[in-house]
């Protein structure tokens, strides 16, 4: 776990912005309070300026990042980089779907978290895997078509397992919206899947069926693919907005 403990104000909460942004687990303490009561157990990183009064006690499986207030992101930066050289293998869980959910975990500690576009989600995750030779992806199941894009375009040399999902989104309270996919990725990064590489999906009716509903949605009425385009869709050789824009043009030719 990375604790800020720095008197430093405009350090402190771009600092803490910036851990959220990222989705990394962390708590924040009084640089006096490291000196009389010590540092919490779970503490891997320490993120402070050289002038606060820090003490790491005997403990030395602690990192000490030297933080820059002018560059609160490098302190960021440094401090995750300690935290990933030191606490275990690399899992990467992905929930599936139109804008998957992406956690990045170190052991047990959640370092990243991202909810990206599904035409952004192998980039994520092949910056946050490379450099770490054991790195692991756990993808959902829950969306078939979605999760076999992702696995298929995933390179062949990175692990991949596929995991049943079932009970990976919790509940969540008024004012989160939108954070589900991200803890449903946490909760499948945790659960050991079965090992998969290519995966060959044939579109069911229904999918096929979601799929030209959906154009007709994104192109406000003005038409639907017809089940090629479908097709192509499904197997990710075609964004759906390319898929409208070949139907339109077929239709002007």
């Amino acid at each position: 776990m990375i604790v800020v403990a720095t008197a430093d104000f405009q350090l402190y909460h771009t600092v803490l912005e910036e851990l959220r942004d990222r989705g990394v687990t962390f708590t924040t303490i009084e640089p006096d309070a490291t000196v009389n009561n010590g540092l919490p157990d779970r503490t891997s990183v320490v993120i402070a300026t050289p002038e606060d009064r820090v003490s790491l006690g005997d403990r030395d499986d602690i990192a000490f990042v030297a933080a820059d207030p002018e560059d609160p992101r490098a302190a960021v930066d440094e401090a995750l980089a300690a935290l990933r050289g030191g606490g275990g293998r690399t899992v990467v869980g992905v929930d599936p779907g139109p804008s998957p959910g992406i956690a990045v975990l170190v052991g047990d500690t959640v370092v990243a978290a991202f909810r990206v576009p599904l035409s952004e989600a192998v980039e994520t995750i092949g910056s946050e895997t490379t450099g770490e030779p054991d790195a692991l992806v756990r993808v959902g199941d829950g969306d078939r078509l979605k999760g076999a894009r992702i696995v298929n375009d995933l390179p062949e040399d990175l692990a991949v397992e596929l995991v049943d999902e079932s009970g990976t989104t919790p509940y969540l309270g008024a004012g989160v919206r939108g954070m589900g996919d991200v803890l449903a990725a946490v909760n499948i990064a945790r659960i050991e899947g079965e090992p998969t590489a290519r995966r060959e999906i044939e579109p069911t009716a229904g999918e096929l069926q979601r799929i030209k509903d959906e154009s007709r949605k994104r192109s406000a009425g003005d038409r639907t693919i017809d089940e090629v385009l479908a097709r192509r869709v499904a197997a990710g050789e075609l964004t759906l907005e390319e898929a409208i824009d070949e139907h339109r043009s077929d239709d002007s030719s």
